[in-house]
C-alpha cells in the first residue's frame, strides 16, 4: 500500500482541499556499501564535533548557517516552521498556463500523487481535477517543502491531480552559447532523418528496461557463488570517420523497421528532385542554346 509522505491542502483561491501528498515513482537501483578492500569490513563515517572530538548521536546534531569562515548561526526546525510564508501549510496555486508552455527542463525528478483527505475533500479535489481537465490547463503552484519554498506543476492523469516539483527560472541555464555552428541540410537530409523518427516512433514505453540494473544483477549473483561473468566482446567503436549522411540514415530506417518485423519495402530514403526553380532554370538554358547554334543550310538537288 502506497504510504503518504506529506499531508496539507491545496489552495485554490477561497477554496481549501485537504489532500495527502504520495511518492509516484519508486527507486529500483542497487546500492553499495563502502569496504576496507584488504579485509572486506565495514566503513562507517563518525560523525564528530570539531572543538571537543566528542562523537555525536543525529539527536545532538542541528542546522546552521555559515556567516563567515569562523561564525555559524544556529537555525532550528521551529525556526523554519515559524517562517511568515503562506505556503508553509499548504500548496498555493498561483497561476494556470498551458501545459505546452512549459519546458520539460524545468521539471525536477521528483513527482507525487495528490489524493483528497477524507471525504470532505473529494468534491473541491473532483472540482479542480475536472476544471483542468475542461481548461487544458496545468497550475504552477508554490509550496514549502524541506527546508525551501520551491515551485510546482499540478496536472492531471487518469484522474488523479500529480504534482511536479519544478526549478525556479533563475535555477535554468541559458543554453546559447552551446547551439552548433550554422551548417547547411539538405531537405533530403531532413526528410530521411523524419523517415528514422517515424521508423523509430511508439507510443508504448512498457517494453523499455533497465539493462545496467540486470547486468549488475547478474555480476552480484555470480560473485556470491564464487565465479565472474565475462564481458562479451564489444564491437569496435568508429574512429570518428566521416560518414555518408543518407546511407546512415537509409541503413538506420531498414534497422528500425526490421527490429520491428515490418517489411523493408519504402524504408529507403531517396534523394529529392530539383527544385522546381532549378528545372525551369535548365530549361531556360537549353532553349538558349538551340538559339545561339547555326542553322543548317539546306542540301541542293542533284
Amino acid at each position: 500500500m502506497m504510504r503518504p509522505v506529506w499531508s496539507g491542502a491545496i489552495s485554490f483561491g477561497l477554496v481549501t482541499i485537504p489532500i495527502k501528498i504520495i511518492s509516484a515513482t519508486e527507486d529500483h537501483s542497487i546500492s553499495f556499501r563502502q569496504i576496507h578492500l584488504k579485509d572486506g569490513g565495514r566503513v562507517r563515517y563518525r560523525k564528530t564535533c570539531e572543538l571537543d572530538g566528542k562523537e555525536l548521536s543525529q539527536d545532538e546534531i542541528g542546522k546552521g548557517y555559515e556567516l563567515s569562515k569562523d561564525t555559524l548561526i544556529a537555525v532550528t526546525d521551529e525556526d523554519l516552521q515559524n517562517m511568515p510564508l503562506p505556503t508553509a501549510k499548504a500548496i498555493e496555486i498561483v497561476a494556470f498556463v498551458p501545459a505546452e508552455s512549459i519546458d520539460p527542463v524545468r521539471l525536477s525528478d521528483t513527482s507525487y500523487f495528490m489524493s483528497p483527505d477524507g471525504q470532505v475533500a473529494s468534491k473541491p479535489y473532483k472540482l479542480l481535477q475536472q476544471a483542468l481537465a475542461r481548461a487544458s490547463k496545468v497550475a504552477v503552484a508554490k509550496f514549502a517543502w524541506h527546508g525551501r519554498e520551491r515551485l510546482g506543476l499540478l496536472r492531471v492523469k487518469d484522474g488523479v491531480i500529480i504534482l511536479h516539483s519544478m526549478r525556479w527560472p533563475d535555477e535554468v541555464r541559458d543554453p546559447s552559447e552551446l547551439a552548433p555552428q550554422p551548417v547547411e541540410i539538405g531537405d533530403s537530409e531532413v526528410d530521411g532523418a523524419v523517415a528514422l523518427i517515424e521508423a523509430m516512433a511508439t507510443e508504448d514505453l512498457t517494453g523499455f528496461h533497465d539493462e545496467y540494473h540486470t547486468a549488475l544483477e547478474e555480476v552480484i549473483h555470480a560473485k556470491a557463488e564464487g565465479h565472474r561473468v565475462e564481458r562479451p566482446e564489444a564491437e569496435e567503436e568508429p574512429a570518428g570517420q566521416v560518414v555518408d549522411l543518407m546511407a546512415a540514415l537509409n541503413a538506420s530506417v531498414e534497422q528500425a523497421r526490421a527490429s520491428r518485423g515490418e517489411s523493408d519495402e519504402d524504408a529507403t530514403v531517396h534523394q529529392m528532385p530539383k527544385p522546381k526553380k532549378a528545372a525551369k532554370k535548365a530549361t531556360a538554358a537549353k532553349k538558349t542554346t538551340a538559339k545561339k547554334a547555326p542553322a543548317r543550310k539546306p542540301r541542293k538537288a542533284g
